[in-house]
């Protein structure tokens, strides 16, 4: 599919005056002829679309909350956040974490449905509750942003984490819906935190939001470094490393574990836009691609859908073209 390409008659043809798609953390499917996109937001905010680029608002995932998210976090106040989606043993799970913003008070669930059309008649969405959990003070990890992976064995992995102790790894049970037992975990990216930094202070080590893509024989480790959400002031950008085994070491192109600070730039702000991160990666017909979102300057730092081309260079190593970001101009249909 030539995305840029009708994206380029969208502009001479004038739509790009229509409103552009606003999403934070972005995530996508393909069911059938259909691509759905699932977002943080009130319930799950999703869309659906035909060719990535006209997108059809469809609500939300959570017509009420999770059972069980206020036990997890008091502070919940209906937006869920960084949801990731899946196709397992002919269902597709959706991942999704709730949490206090800034604080370790937080929880991963899964929810799951045998189709992604709203339309379906056998359309809906079972919730199979937490996961795992973060408590402050018993725990120097977030339980949010979940990522899950398949390794070539076919068995599943879950990453996910914010701040604190960076990027964990759990292995899921058959189901995908809980960890298996006994329990395996990881540490496979983070920041340095300086000695003495208080237990209830998320920052300064500043990791979240991971993504592992497999591709020619690796796994790619996407995470975002800085900060998100603070319009003109944001620092967000990505970066990458991967690894042979899905439980690492991950390394970036200077062969820097991850866990150990590592990581190489794939895609940073610029004057028009500012805040980029938070992205999914996925083969669609073919092609590889990198979904994320981006705050346009031109816009009061609103916060944007981009769906940019992968390319990958003679060492293997995934590349995106910056220009993309003004190429890439989606269409909230009414």
């Amino acid at each position: 599919m030539k995305v840029h390409a009708i994206a380029a008659t969208m502009l001479l043809a004038g739509a790009v005056h229509a409103a552009q798609v606003g999403v934070h953390d972005p995530v996508m499917a393909k069911d059938g002829n259909t691509y759905y996109l699932y977002s943080t937001g009130p319930g799950i905010t999703f869309y659906s679309s035909p060719d990535m680029l006209h997108w059809k608002p469809e609500g939300r995932v959570f017509a009420g909350e999770p059972t069980w998210a206020k036990r997890a976090a008091p502070t919940f106040n209906d937006h869920i956040w960084a949801p990731d989606v899946h196709k397992h043993n002919g269902r597709w799970l959706l991942y999704y974490s709730v949490s206090g913003f800034g604080k370790n008070t937080s929880g991963i669930g899964v929810t799951t449905n045998a189709t992604l059309d709203p339309r379906a008649p056998n359309y809906r969405w079972e919730d199979q509750g937490m996961m795992v959990q973060s408590v402050p003070g018993r725990d120097l990890w977030n339980a949010i942003d979940p990522n899950v992976v398949e390794d070539d064995k076919g068995q599943g992995w879950m990453s996910f984490g914010s701040f604190w102790g960076g990027i964990k790894l759990v292995k899921l049970d058959d189901s995908w819906t809980k960890l298996a037992e006994p329990q395996e975990w990881h540490t496979i990216a983070r920041r340095e935190r300086p000695a003495f930094t208080p237990d209830e202070d998320a920052a300064p080590a500043e990791i979240e939001g991971p993504f592992i893509f497999k591709k020619n024989g690796y796994y790619y480790l996407f995470v975002s470094w800085g900060l998100c959400c603070r319009g003109p002031k944001s620092t967000y950008h990505v970066v990458v490393g991967r690894a042979q085994d899905v439980k690492g070491p991950y390394l970036d192109r200077q062969g820097k574990d991850m866990a150990k600070g590592g990581g190489s730039l794939v895609v940073k702000g610029d004057k028009d836009w500012k805040g980029l991160g938070h992205n999914s990666a996925y083969t669609f017909d073919g092609k590889d691609y990198l979904v994320l979102h981006a705050y346009e300057t031109a816009d009061k730092y609103k916060q944007k859908l981009k769906v940019m081309d992968i390319r990958w260079d003679k060492d293997g190593w995934p590349t995106v073209d910056a220009k993309d970001l003004n190429k890439y101009v989606s269409e909230e249909l009414k």
